[in-house]
């Protein structure tokens, strides 16, 4: 009898574990990781490595590259290798595989990502103890590759990779956002362009070429389609203007300040040239570099990563050759409130290791990691966009330099408006700047991005935009993305991550169910029995 109540009680248990499960994903690993004394070579091991490719075939082969080369000096540890092309589906099968036990040796994601990653069965490994190591750490005595110091990474691209206290991830490639800006336009318009755009400066050239001509078409390039400024990711554009007016986004212990007065006055003032055409946005019209290139946007906002698609020689385009248009492209920073302080985010994938069973595998994942940042690695993969390395120790190298100075040589490797994108980075990474990571921070800023779009589109379909639509707004997109809820602004330290995606709930409802027909089950035999 007494163990029947037992096995009832055990039941019972798993079921209310499991249906906790479904609100919770846990709370965040706050132990170290204990590096072993000594790398056992004389084993195999086998690991994993999830990574992201668009349709850029030469990052597929530098991966492959990467894993030959780093294979050959650790012929005991093999990686298989599985791509994505989208960064959200890493972050869905993560979560997925987290709840099976059944995560990624390595991978490449965003901070933001890692913060909803940490779990209380300590999922991701904090890397600072490996960092430290002697042996094994950041340029490591035993390290069998030219693996660089903590201190050639640059200061201001690991501190995103920084969550809580600990450091989770290593950055991989960094970019930030630039205007891309057809600079025989804002000529013809009889406006001189300046090194470092202000929003005052973009609406005014926006708005002047507006003008038609009597059947319609625009006067500026005779044709029936004209989107002056045209913004790709709206999330950074609200993100920055904010920190360029010195307003509040969130603290770092994950407390949500976005809706202010500030914000509200930032997309009133952007109510005007959406009503105009002279402002629209990714999601409404489509991709920039299309109208850019076809002679029908001015001021065109991507990450720098996305120069190849930009300009009348880019290498990579979506439009057929006969609608693109000559004119000369300019690079230029992000517009700026004020010109003499910018302000540009700092983006780009990081890579974090996660635990293991073995402290050995994790290790053997730990040296693969750290060889993405050597300087083979960072130098061929910052060639493919307009990315730039992570470490002054790659940045500073003879092939890197030979690279940069080869500007214009051919519209392909050399591509100057690439290399001018990459050289705007580069200038300005003391003037770059990250959000805070904690759990809900990749929600917050969808959120940023969500009052952009929703006020667009509110103007478009001519409703009126006053303190009332505001508010509504407001509590609308808060309520979407679950801000209103205590888990989207918990600190790191918090107990609950926000929603678990479709398929995680779905098993973690499968599982429960299970367990309560077990109970059952257990329940209606010892019922019977007695």
């Amino acid at each position: 009898m007494k163990k029947r109540w037992i096995g009832m009680g055990l039941a019972l248990a798993c079921v209310c574990l499991a249906l906790g499960l479904t609100g919770c994903h846990g709370s965040k690993n706050t132990t170290g990781f204990s590096v072993p004394e000594e790398f056992d070579d004389k084993r195999n091991y086998e690991i994993t490595f999830w990574a992201k490719n668009d349709t850029n075939k030469n990052q597929t082969k530098i991966y492959g590259k990467a894993i030959e080369d780093f294979q050959t000096l650790y012929p005991n540890i093999t990686v298989n290798l599985r791509l994505y092309t989208d960064y959200g589906k890493i972050y869905n099968d993560v979560i997925t595989n987290i709840v099976t036990k059944t995560t990624p040796n390595v991978c490449i994601t965003y901070p933001d990502h890692i913060a909803t990653y940490l779990t209380g069965n300590h999922v991701v490994v904090p890397l600072d103890d490996l960092f430290a190591d002697e042996k094994y750490g950041l340029g490591g005595t035993e390290v069998r590759y030219d693996a660089p110091e903590q201190e050639e990474i640059i200061p201001e691209f690991l501190e995103e990779c920084r969550i809580g206290e600990q450091y989770y991830a290593v950055p991989y490639m960094r970019s930030t956002e630039a205007c891309y800006v057809n600079k025989s336009f804002v000529e013809q318009l009889g406006f001189e362009l300046p090194q470092v755009l202000t929003w005052d400066f973009v609406w005014e050239v926006s708005e002047a070429a507006l003008e038609k001509n009597q059947d319609g078409t625009y006067k500026l390039n005779g044709q029936n389609v004209l989107i002056p400024f045209l913004y790709k990711s709206t999330d950074n554009m609200m993100i920055q203007m904010l920190k360029q007016k010195d307003a509040a986004y969130s603290t770092d212990e994950g407390e949500i300040l976005l809706f202010n007065d500030t914000t509200r006055e930032l997309l009133a003032g952007l109510a005007p040239h959406v009503q105009s055409s002279a402002f629209s946005t990714f999601r409404i019209s489509g991709y920039p570099a299309n109208f850019l290139n076809a002679g029908q946007c001015i001021f065109a906002v991507d990450s720098t990563a996305g120069s190849t698609w930009m300009g009348t020689d880019a290498p990579l385009m979506d439009i057929s050759a006969e609608k693109v248009v000559e004119f000369e492209t300019a690079v230029r920073p992000v517009p700026q409130f004020d010109p003499e302080n910018p302000w540009m985010i700092s983006q780009g994938p990081s890579i974090c290791v996660f635990n293991k069973d073995d402290p050995q595998e994790v290790l053997a994942s730990w040296l693969f990691a750290q060889f993405l940042l050597s300087n083979d690695v960072q130098v061929a993969y910052s060639q493919t966009e307009g990315y730039a390395p992570v470490t002054r120790k790659a940045m500073e190298s003879e092939a890197y330099q030979d690279y940069l100075s080869l500007s214009g040589a051919d519209n392909e490797l050399h591509y100057r408006v690439k290399l001018d994108a990459v050289r705007l980075l580069l200038n300005h990474v003391e003037n770059t700047f990250v959000t805070p990571v904690f759990n809900g921070s990749a929600s917050l800023r969808d959120a940023a991005g969500q009052l952009v779009e929703n006020t667009v589109k509110s103007v478009r379909r001519k409703a009126v935009i006053d303190d009332a639509f505001f508010t509504d707004l407001f509590d609308s997109v808060s309520s979407l993305y679950h801000l209103d809820q205590g888990g989207q602004s918990a600190s790191p330290d918090g107990d609950d991550l926000g929603p678990l995606p479709g398929g995680s709930k779905a098993l973690l409802l499968t599982l429960a169910a299970a367990w309560v027909l077990m109970g059952i089950y257990v329940l209606v035999g010892w019922r019977t029995r007695r």
